[in-house]
């Protein structure tokens, strides 16, 4: 887990600031003309230009399918002013502390993340171009990161500290909970206040369709989320119901894997939870046995219909029933044109959802169902081995507390933002 329900946190910890003493009953004496929007700001004398946030939007858009509406893309761009400020107060917080990313640190990153977006890293400077991006852009903000978290190094990890007597009431609860379900889950926090609650809400349902849809939950966490999670897509890593807020427990319990919540309020605004997957504490997962596979394609010529694949389907699923164990697989799909390859590296975890169950209730030498579409391919797997999975041993003492440690630490580097934004001296054009 890196930091479970920062957002929340950093909510609770802003409420204790001095209270506003707002009346009950506001009166606006000016009204602000909506249709004048703010798209470029001057950030403690650093100018942020329309083409950085042009092209740090293509940034975002390049990670999302479809092509978001004329006022979408408004707020996209509001929002992705409002991170490259951030970004800027990082930089500039780090600058004054004398701290400087070296070139060649952001260019190793920079090809680290071109395998991210399966890219070489010799092509990947055309691809950014191609999407209306630059390689500039991309390296600002690897640059932030390295920047921001390099302070948070020198400025607030040696002043963080986690007693030994902590680190053994986790061991004690996790031996305790051996067996228990543990969910791998991310989050999108936004934060909220009375005044604003209906607009946030709304932002978080219109960011929920488009999870739904097919946009990247890690793309919009990065670009969106207010927790200090953001960093890395949003990922809480593993985490116990007990460990969150009820009422996201009460709701992450009950959703299936893959799945988006709706929002769910918490203190100080909204979470939106993704359930990447569910284990047991400190149990071995069947989903990590080790397989040996034979998989058999039969290629359907263009323009194939369910009906026209009807007989070769038939003959496919007749031929599999007669399958003599994997080795046979090669003589079956010479009888009926099917192309058979092998491999020994798949857990069950890493197959599609739909074929894990199905595997996992097969014996050695049996066959899938045939599965696939009219595009790609009709498609079997022959289950040749099956290693148990290792067992799970606890976390040792120095790994819970390095988890422990980083989580107080992200807690006070969201703090450390807010005041930054707080103090910065910033112009909008």
């Amino acid at each position: 887990m890196t930091l479970a329900w920062a957002g929340a946190l950093g909510a609770q910890d802003a409420a204790q600031d001095e209270p506003l003493n707002l009346p009950a009953n506001v009166s606006i004496l000016e009204h602000k003309d909506p249709s004048v929007r703010k798209a470029t700001a001057i950030v403690n004398g650093t100018v942020l230009t329309d083409t950085d946030v042009d092209q740090r939007l293509a940034l975002v858009l390049a990670a999302n399918k479809g092509e978001p509406s004329a006022e979408e893309r408004k707020q996209l761009r509001l929002q992705v002013l409002s991170n490259l400020i951030d970004e800027t107060l990082e930089i500039q917080e780090a600058a004054a502390n004398k701290i400087t990313i070296d070139k060649s640190e952001i260019q190793q990153t920079f090809d680290r993340v071109a395998g991210q977006f399966k890219q070489a890293p010799g092509g990947f400077i055309g691809y950014l171009k191609s999407k209306g991006t630059s390689e500039a852009s991309m390296k600002r903000q690897i640059e932030g990161e390295l920047a921001w978290r390099r302070l948070l190094g020198r400025e607030v990890e040696p002043f963080v500290n986690v007693s030994d007597d902590e680190v053994n009431q986790v061991i004690a609860r996790l031996k305790a909970s051996k067996g228990t379900a543990e969910y791998h889950v991310a989050e999108i926090y936004l934060s909220a206040t009375p005044i604003n609650q209906a607009q946030v809400l709304a932002k978080a349902n219109d960011l929920v369709d488009k999870i739904r849809r097919g946009s990247s939950f890690v793309a919009y966490a990065h670009e969106f989320s207010e927790a200090s999670t953001k960093a890395v897509g949003g990922d809480l890593g593993w985490v116990r119901a007990e460990q969150l807020p009820d009422q996201i427990a009460a709701t992450m319990q009950q959703m299936p894997t893959n799945a988006v919540s709706d929002p769910i309020p918490v203190n100080g605004g909204f979470s939106i939870i993704a359930l990447i997957d569910k284990r047991a504490v400190l149990t071995a997962d069947p989903r990590d046995a080790q397989l040996s596979l034979k998989q058999m394609t039969i290629t359907l010529p263009p323009g194939s219909t369910r009906e026209s694949a009807e007989p070769k389907l038939r003959m496919f699923s007749d031929a599999l029933k007669t399958l003599k164990g994997c080795g046979d697989a090669e003589a079956v799909g010479l009888k009926v044109g099917a192309e058979v390859v092998a491999n020994d590296q798949l857990k069950v975890r890493d197959l599609p959802p739909q074929l894990q169950q199905v595997v996992l209730d097969m014996q050695v030498g049996e066959a899938t169902p045939p599965f696939g579409s009219m595009t790609e391919g009709i498609r079997a797997l022959v289950l040749c081995g099956r290693d148990a999975p290792e067992a799970v041993d606890l976390p040792n003492f120095e790994q819970i507390q390095s988890q422990m440690q980083d989580e107080r630490v992200n807690l006070r580097a969201r703090r450390y933002l807010r005041d930054l934004r707080r103090d910065a001296v910033i112009e909008y054009r």
